[in-house]
């Protein structure tokens, strides 16, 4: 079992950086991938970012891609995305997620976080 809590986020003007960290629990946390997907108003939640079991691999979507670090720390059980150059339309409420395999993270996440609301004012 894993469980997710997220932090970090708030509201920031455009141009402005935010890092979102997401703590886990759970014996097995080092050997989940770990992603970030978030969830605007009116639309459906969207993939973000995510990282396989050793940090190696990291996968993003095209919306953030250039702007967007995503990162684990094993000792600390913990999964950072850092978020520069951001615009108002990465307003959204984003959750952590972890799943058994990367494939089911792209897809169906195993576990998810209650979620951190990011503000970004033009």
């Amino acid at each position: 079992q894993v469980q997710l809590v997220e932090s970090g986020g708030g509201l920031v003007q455009a141009g402005g950086s935010l890092r979102l960290s997401c703590a886990a629990s759970g014996r097995t946390f080092s050997t989940y991938p770990m992603g970030w997907f978030r969830q605007a108003p009116g639309k459906e939640r969207e993939f973000v970012a995510a990282i396989n079991w050793s940090g190696g691999t990291t996968l993003y979507a095209d919306s953030v891609k250039g702007r967007v670090t995503i990162s684990r720390d094993k000792a600390k059980n913990t999964v950072y995305l850092q978020m520069n150059s951001l615009k108002p339309e990465d307003t959204a409420v984003y959750y952590c997620a972890a799943a058994l395999s990367y494939e089911r993270l792209l897809r169906t996440p195993d576990y998810w976080g209650q979620g951190t609301q990011v503000t970004v004012s033009s």
